[in-house]
């Protein structure tokens, strides 16, 4: 299995609306490194569900419930979307600050490169973060 992270402003698609509907596609994404990461998603995969704007936090976990396919929202048929599914509602968000503050995570991508909307997670991250949200790893 591998580990994401998925960024939405909460006002657009937040985890209570995820977790509402119950699935969700993660379309919109006009990025070519974060596309490329959608494209590598496989079927099972865990994500970390991150509200940007002024919460810049990680709220909960989803699963990837579809794999890569062109997104409805792209007019020109260059980008993907995936389909998820909510797993669990952090019960204690992760911030951004907590996350920049701690220096096992100097080499991750959301610290690296803050604007990419769809990264990969190590293993190592997700399990210590998983632990911070009082989620299962």
């Amino acid at each position: 299995m591998n580990y994401w992270l998925l960024k939405t402003e909460p006002e657009e698609y937040s985890w209570d609306k995820l977790e509402r509907e119950g699935r969700g596609g993660w379309d919109g994404v006009r990025n070519f490194m974060a596309a490329r990461n959608l494209r590598a998603m496989k079927l099972g995969d865990r994500a970390f569900f991150y509200h940007t704007g002024d919460e810049k936090r990680i709220v909960g976990v989803c699963e990837i419930t579809r794999e890569a396919y062109p997104d409805k929202s792209d007019p020109t048929g260059k980008f993907v979307m995936v389909d998820v599914k909510p797993v669990r509602k952090a019960k204690t968000p992760v911030t951004l600050a907590e996350i920049k503050a701690d220096k096992q995570f100097a080499d991750f991508v959301l610290v690296r490169q803050a604007r990419l909307s769809v990264m990969p997670v190590s293993a190592a991250h997700w399990k210590t973060i998983c632990q911070r949200a009082g989620l299962d790893a």
